[in-house]
């Protein structure tokens, strides 16, 4: 059950303000005795109350008598005080993050192999979204025909905004899509991309039939692949990001030999 505790008073507070509904205009000391708060703590209590605009009182009259604000207008007040509480907690978090993404640095390239996997249709774009925000000079990112559970307004969504702040922090982003994929996409998103990223200097984008999956090359020394469900082609299974100096170099090899066979797009 809600209480006025839920929304940021005490329990002495909640006592004060629902005596005074109760018996309308009181004394502290009819308060205090009618709604069992301590003499000793009513005029904190009392405020407290007036000073969040729950209570009004009656400076002329000897001695003073308060009352209650409507709850609807009380309740407005008190919601619109923990919205800014929030609002204050989240610049704290954010202005936290900040001082702590200076002083905690990545290690070194990783030597060797290392690799980690991600399986479902938001897990794998979580990964795939996370790694590219990692990247620090250029992303290749390879887009074949997305499968049919894939909702691909929401994910192209969240990776045109993933690309966008690539840019924004100086990486270079190279796209090479399947026609087909094109076809796919609203055009409300097709124009939000032409806008959003087409005159930014390091970025560009071409289509080539020659796709066959899906994959994103990061910094040449990173690779996140697209697996398809082996029992189900046209199925997205998981996603394997894969890191390898050597599988890298390939992928920008098979990269670039597409890139120079592919064309712009007609249709961003």
């Amino acid at each position: 059950m809600a209480t006025l505790r839920d929304l940021g008073l005490s329990e002495y507070e909640s006592r004060a303000y629902r005596g005074l509904l109760d018996t309308g205009p009181a004394t502290a000391k009819e308060l205090s005795s009618g709604s069992d708060v301590p003499m000793g703590r009513i005029y904190d209590v009392l405020n407290g109350l007036e000073g969040n605009g729950l209570v009004r009182s009656q400076a002329a009259s000897r001695p003073k008598k308060y009352i209650a604000v409507e709850p609807d207008t009380a309740l407005e007040r008190l919601v619109e005080a923990r919205k800014r509480e929030l609002e204050q907690q989240a610049e704290r978090y954010e202005a936290v993050a900040d001082e702590l993404s200076d002083e905690l640095d990545a290690a070194g390239p990783i030597e060797g192999q290392f690799w980690t996997a991600a399986v479902g249709p938001d897990e794998t774009v979580d990964l795939l979204i996370e790694r590219v925000a990692a990247a620090d000079e250029r992303i290749h990112h390879v887009a074949g025909l997305p499968s049919a559970q894939v909702d691909i307004g929401a994910v192209g969504q969240r990776v045109l905004e993933a690309f966008e702040a690539a840019l924004s922090r100086g990486v270079s982003v190279s796209i090479l899509i399947h026609p087909g994929l094109v076809d796919t996409v609203s055009d409300d998103l097709r124009a939000a991309y032409a806008d959003r990223l087409g005159d930014d200097e390091n970025y560009e984008i071409r289509t080539s039939t020659a796709i066959d999956g899906t994959f994103t090359l990061i910094d040449g020394e990173e690779v996140c692949i697209e697996v398809p469900n082996p029992l189900d082609s046209g199925e997205a299974f998981a996603m394997i990001d894969f890191k390898d100096a050597a599988f890298a170099d390939d992928v920008r090899t098979v990269f670039d030999e597409q890139w120079t066979a592919s064309t712009p797009p007609e249709r961003l």
